[in-house]
């Protein structure tokens, strides 16, 4: 009986001590590295405000961390904000960090679209699209869309709410309108889902909930979440879900267009037909790509998610930043005043996009935005080969390198002192031109040879909306709203955007 009552002290006394050990350093500011289980419990501890966590440890630690791992689980994650190693990975030594295997497991859900492949079949993908998308049809196409959009969909949607006084989700609004435009861009097919019922959209639904597992992904081992696809459960039996939702939905499109395309071949003379989706079946042969239903599904899904979600998210948070900062409001309405004509004056306008292009303040609103609240908040990479980053750090294949653009932008040494503020005039010059930034250190459209090609689709976006809501509505966050980041690749509002909208003009 004595030798029981000493083990059970003895036990007692390390589940006192680990208690006190572990709630010493929940509380304390950098992560701590525990036996066998590495960081990953501080992980799951701070995961709610996993951004918020980011930018507060690359602060304290002075730009570069190491989260260890647990044991044997190749999860040791270099983290860095540093200028000069986000420039030496992204462009650098850009060959030696590629995308890789393991992010392709991650994201094993896009197949074999942009955003996941190496090699030639990267520069095939990337040149074609490029083509695509500065051809001069298809930018007529994009401001064609955006404008009807805007004004058969969007518009009337705000008028409506605003004349009964409902409250709005402009998330939930947002990620309507760049799905159906981005539909429209990419298959030639308006869903419809921007209009006064406000429809379900299970197509977005699904892509939410694959980007949240794919968020898990980065943060369990290999073994857990393949673990988790095999039992069909938690995140992983929801993205199984999702993934059939996104075929179905996709595959139906490429039948119709395939179909439409087999009936009626339309003249290179003709407005229509001038879809993302068009152009790759016309000119299968011509680029040199396979584009049979797995390469067009892959490829529209790819083209859906930068267009979608990374122009609702960045449409959210500057709506909100702005709503909430009435000097950088007014800033914005005075300078969309100044190009009205004299015999317009001061009333309901919708602005074209050639008159919103040289509007500086406008601009450097949107990139205040992106800087603070990135649509793409994080990304990794793996090296092929050791190498030692710039910072000194040293990194191998089994390690990934984290950049958090979301720390990024609230760095001090980076930014300087004011870099948690939205403070527009950061990008003016003081000859009242655009200041320009170098890409590794303002991160939102990618850099070096993965820049993203749809910057300008994305800016014609945001002007083209942002403009005609700011001239034309006041937009006031109910009181109260919480506004805090997910948890997913994307930088959504975790609770949407909950507004009431007031019209400016009778």
């Amino acid at each position: 009986m004595g030798l029981i009552l000493g083990y059970a002290e003895i036990i007692l006394a390390i589940v006192c001590f680990l208690f006190m050990w572990s709630f010493r350093n929940m509380n304390s500011q950098m992560p701590w590295n525990w036996p066998l289980l590495g960081m990953l419990p501080s992980l799951f501890l701070h995961v709610h405000r996993f951004h918020e966590r980011c930018a507060d440890v690359l602060e304290w630690s002075g730009g570069t961390f190491l989260l260890r791992g647990p044991w044997f689980s190749n999860m040791d994650i270099l983290g860095t904000v540093d200028p000069a190693n986000v420039h030496f990975i992204m462009s650098a030594n850009f060959a030696n960090f590629p995308k890789g295997p393991e992010f392709k497991k991650i994201f094993e859900v896009l197949g074999d679209g942009i955003f996941n492949t190496d090699l030639d079949l990267w520069t095939n993908q990337r040149k074609q699209a490029r083509a695509l998308l500065n051809h001069e049809r298809f930018r007529k196409f994009l401001i064609k869309t955006s404008w009807e959009k805007v004004e058969k969909g969007l518009i009337p949607v705000l008028e409506h709410v605003a004349k009964q006084g409902f409250v709005v989700d402009l998330q939930d609004l947002f990620q309507r309108f760049t799905f159906d435009t981005t539909c429209i861009l990419v298959t030639g097919y308006d869903p419809g889902c921007v209009s006064i019922e406000f429809p379900d959209v299970p197509f977005s639904k699904a892509m939410d909930e694959a980007e949240e597992a794919i968020f898990m992904r980065h943060c369990l081992p290999e073994s857990v979440w393949k673990l988790q696809k095999w039992l069909c459960i938690g995140h992983e039996h929801k993205l199984t879900k999702a993934w059939g939702v996104l075929d179905d939905v996709i595959g139906k499109y490429v039948s119709m267009k395939r179909k439409e395309l087999s009936q009626s071949r339309k003249s290179d003379g003709d407005e229509e037909g001038l879809d993302l989706l068009t152009s790759y079946i016309n000119e299968d042969e011509g680029m040199g790509l396979d584009c049979d239903d797995k390469f067009l599904r892959d490829t529209i899904l790819n083209f859906m998610i930068a267009g979608r979600d990374t122009t609702s998210s960045a449409l959210t948070w500057f709506l909100w930043l702005v709503s909430t900062h009435p000097e950088v409001e007014k800033k914005i309405r005075e300078e969309l005043n100044s190009i009205l004509q004299p015999k317009e004056g001061e009333k309901w306008k919708l602005f074209k996009v050639e008159e919103l292009k040289n509007l500086v303040y406008l601009h450097s609103a949107l990139c205040e935005s992106l800087r603070l609240y990135p649509p793409v908040p994080f990304q990794h990479k793996a090296p092929v080969q050791p190498v030692i980053l710039p910072s000194g750090h040293y990194v191998n294949p089994k390690m990934k390198v984290m950049f958090s653009l979301y720390a990024m932008g609230r760095m001090g040494f980076i930014w300087g002192k004011d870099s948690k503020e939205f403070k527009p005039e950061r990008w003016i010059t003081d000859r009242g031109t655009i200041k320009y930034e170098p890409s590794y250190k303002f991160l939102a459209f990618n850099a070096g040879p993965r820049t993203c090609l749809g910057k300008e689709v994305a800016f014609t976006q945001l002007k083209s909306v942002a403009s005609a809501i700011i001239h034309n509505y006041q937009i006031q966050v109910v009181e109260g709203h919480p506004v805090t980041p997910n948890v997913s690749v994307i930088l959504y509002m975790k609770h949407g955007l909950k507004v009431k909208v007031t019209k400016r003009w009778t």
